[in-house]
This record gives structure tokens, sequence and C-alpha cells, in this order.
């Protein structure tokens, strides 16, 4: 496989993308999209940030389409209300990007509707955002959906009984679960669209080891792993790299759906995108089938 490069993004103008988080990752794939003329609403909870963020776009590019929208993940409510303000703007969407995430909170935290902060963000909330939004994608042309991973998904668990985390919270393991479920998620969505004739392209990405500030905003800066990240950072690469096999997944005429991207060198933690591995529990798909109708009834969402 060739060695992708940001060079190798085709051409977005014409499309509309919406694109969860601010920062890192996110920041850097708006900012991609926007070069390659994308129209792209850009979406977080933190309306400082978003602003900010938009405002170094523009100053990069100062004939940017972009714009910043309010999104609590971890508020169902929020979720549903950003949906609603999308359907009354936009006529489709072409792609939706979910990427927002909590990395390892030292102590259980609970979302504003009182579920597991990580499971409610990283992966709940995307799967409300996913079926609130499925009627615009399925008015575009080729939609496509691409859901952030991890490679922390490889030592994930999913523990049906215990979703939330009540009887024992080890931050990392609910971290690799709600990314495994991420996973679990793109796949069931791609049986689904295939099943149901949505005309949807379901994809994962996942980043490797990036320099984004996910495990200092969540563990905290003088957290062993804050400290890993902060003293350690040159084995990190820059979220620039780290976000093309995202881009990759959004917009390669070799990417497809049902596909799982990432780096290729050092065990996927780094280098040029491309096929990540996907592990052998995400394949699993009657337990996919049971996360699934359980997360609807957590969401209160139906795909239609």
């Amino acid at each position: 496989m060739p060695h992708w490069t940001l060079a190798d993004l085709p051409p977005q103008a014409g499309r509309i993308a919406i694109v969860t988080g601010t920062g890192g990752l996110g920041f850097e794939a708006a900012r991609a999209l926007t070069q390659a003329g994308a129209d792209v609403i850009l979406a977080g909870r933190n309306s400082s940030k978003g602003a900010a963020a938009v405002a170094r776009i523009r100053q990069q590019l100062p004939q940017a389409r972009i714009r910043f929208e309010e999104l609590d993940l971890a508020n169902l409510a929020s979720v549903a209300a950003f949906a609603v303000r999308m359907e009354a703007d936009l006529d489709r969407l072409d792609l939706l990007i979910n990427n927002a995430a909590v990395m390892n909170p030292p102590r259980r935290e609970l979302s504003h509707d009182g579920l597991e902060l990580q499971f409610a963000t990283n992966y709940l909330g995307h799967f409300a955002l996913t079926a609130h939004l499925s009627a615009l994608l399925r008015k575009a042309r080729e939609p496509r959906v691409v859901t952030v991973s991890s490679i922390a998904a490889r030592s994930g668990r999913i523990d049906l009984d215990d979703l939330q985390a009540e009887r024992a919270y080890r931050p990392m393991s609910v971290y690799s679960q709600s990314k495994l479920a991420c996973l679990m998620f793109m796949l069931e969505l791609q049986r689904r669209s295939d099943a149901n004739g949505w005309g949807l392209a379901s994809l994962a990405a996942h980043p490797g080891v990036s320099r984004t500030d996910l495990l200092l905003n969540g563990a905290g800066r003088w957290s062993p792993a804050g400290l890993l990240r902060t003293c350690l950072w040159f084995l990190f690469q820059p979220a620039a790299q780290g976000v093309l096999p995202t881009l990759y997944a959004v917009a390669s005429p070799h990417s497809s759906g049902g596909s799982y991207y990432g780096p290729t060198r050092l065990g996927e933690t780094r280098g040029a995108p491309g096929p990540a591995s996907l592990p052998s529990q995400a394949l699993d798909s009657v337990t996919a089938a049971r996360l699934w109708a359980e997360s609807e009834r957590l969401a209160g969402v139906q795909f239609q």
C-alpha cells in the first residue's frame, strides 16, 4: 500500500461533515477536511474551546467553511437537541466522524443521565448521535460514518451485566470497554445497513499512540499516565499524523465499509495509515446485537 499522507486526501468540496471533539484529533480532522473544501461542523461541549478552534482554522484558512455547534455527548438531551438543529439546517449529511472521547478519570464519574462517563461519552453518545442523524445521512449520495476507536480495544471486554462499572471501576478497563464497544458498533451498523438497504458505509479508525490532551484531561497531568505523556512526549506521534487513519477511512477510494484502519508500524502505534487488526472479541456478532439492543434502550433511540 502506498505511503498515504494528507496530500492524498481527495477534494471534499460539496461534502458536509460533522466532527465531534474540538481538540487534538477532532481539530486536525476538521482542519484537513476544511482545507480540502468540505463544509465542516465542529461539535463539542465547550463553546469557548470550540470558538477558539474555529478561529485557529480560519486564521490559517480564511475561506474556511466551518462553524462550531454545541454538543455534550454525555447528555442525551443535548445530543437530541443538536440533531434537531442539524435537521432544520442541513438537507443531507455526507460524513459523520464520531471522535470525541474522555479517558481514564481516576474516579468513577457519571454523565448527566447517570451513566458511567467513559461509556456514555465515548460510545453511547455517539450511538445516539448516529441514530438521530441517520435520516440526514441517508439523504447523501455516499454517506460515511467513521467511529474512532483505540488500540486499547484489544484488551476490552463487554460486560453486559455491568456496563456502567458499578461493581468495580478500573479506569483503563472501562476505557478499553468503551472503545471495543465503538468497534462493535461500527461492524453492527454496517451489518444492519447492508441488511436494510440504508446505504451507509460504516468504518472505524484508531490513531495509534498520539500526542493529544486526552490523557491529561482524564487521568490528569500528575497521574502516572499524565507524567508519561508529558515527559516522554517524543514517543507519541503528532496529532496531525494520528488523524491520518481517520481521514483515510473518510475519503480514500481504497477504504470500504466494515473496515478498520490505523497506523501500520511498531504494532500499529505509529506510521502511515492502513488496515488495522480487529480484536477477536469485536467479531462477536451475538454480543454486538445484544449491546445494540441495550444501547437503544439506554439512549432511548432506534435506527429506522
